[in-house]
């Protein structure tokens, strides 16, 4: 049911893409500034006993329902992890920017490719070159993918084999994502705000946390699928030099896998900023990142290919 469930899901997303969430993170926007403004204190207790508040009973709520809803009838409950999925996932959520930078790259718009990933990253790229616009296209594709479609298969899939629903694992992660977002990025606390950053500490390693694992079978993934060799040396030796270790690690992988040479200095207010330099290859251009969308739908069908080699085991067992 799994299976069939992350391949509808997928399809759907395809042929109807999503064209707005904005009601859905308007809703949860209030839903977790209500936790943020009623308990922040500035106390690292307390921003865990509201990320607790926050997402137990949504949880309890989406699992609940999805029992519910099988004991009606499976197929209710499948439909339902449809749903979930369709608004938890998603490709098109990243990739028209991606294919729209590609294009303005392929017809010497620079300026335009420019704009979009501005639009894309939230922050100015008008100084950057088409190389340069190429790469941050590359590593934001890659960290997009893991965000918005593996983190989530990951946890559906593993909530699914313990019982408790696809559907509560996919809330889980995209919950633990906008929390940390929500009270840790988008948090700016003023001088005057002393300690107040800790609120969002656990909500930073609550997110961690969730992150661990589809991090690793991403990167290894991109491993199986892409170049190995390439991979795994960078996956070990470059790495942990990325500011964010967990991030390196996909990073590292995902160049390694296609063979580009991604981080390295760029320009960045008049100022150039300094970047470990990951991969080995060739430059980025225009045909890497076609590579890229490649290398993350092999990547989506390895995983869907080896659930049902596991669901088959499971049924002929």
């Amino acid at each position: 049911m799994s299976l069939f469930a992350l391949i509808a899901a997928l399809l759907l997303e395809q042929l109807q893409p999503l064209s707005s969430r904005k009601r859905l993170y308007g809703w949860l926007f209030g839903y977790t500034s209500f936790f943020q403004h009623n308990f922040n204190t500035g106390e690292h207790r307390h921003g865990k006993f509201a990320w607790l508040l926050a997402a137990l009973p949504l949880l309890s709520g989406v699992m609940a329902l999805s029992w519910l809803l099988y004991y009606l009838h499976p197929v209710f409950a499948w439909a339902f992890n449809v749903l979930v999925l369709y608004l938890t996932m998603g490709f098109r959520q990243f990739s028209h920017y991606f294919t729209d930078i590609h294009r303005a790259l392929r017809d010497g718009e620079l300026d335009e490719a420019r704009r979009l990933l501005s639009a894309w990253r939230g922050t100015p790229a008008h100084e950057l070159n088409a190389e340069e616009v190429a790469r941050l296209a590359i590593e934001e594709a890659l960290l997009a993918s893991q965000r918005n479609v593996f983190g989530v298969i990951v946890w559906f899939v593993l909530f699914s084999v313990l019982g408790l629903g696809g559907a509560s694992g996919a809330v889980l992660y995209r919950l633990g994502q906008f929390l940390r977002k929500r009270w840790v990025d988008e948090s700016k606390p003023k001088p005057e705000d002393f300690g107040s950053d800790k609120f969002g500490k656990f909500a930073q390693q609550a997110s961690y946390a969730l992150e661990w694992l589809p991090i690793r079978m991403a990167a290894a993934t991109f491993a199986i699928v892409g170049n190995f060799e390439d991979a795994v040396y960078c996956w070990r030796t470059q790495a942990s030099g990325w500011p964010d270790s967990e991030t390196g690690i996909l990073l590292a992988s995902g160049a390694g896998a296609l063979g580009v040479r991604l981080g390295m200095t760029i320009p960045q207010d008049g100022l150039p900023l300094d970047r470990p330099e990951l991969g080995i290859g060739d430059d980025a251009d225009t045909d890497l990142m076609q590579s890229t969308i490649g290398l993350v739908w092999r990547s989506v069908v390895f995983w869907l290919s080896l659930l049902l080699l596991l669901t088959l085991a499971s049924l002929l067992g």
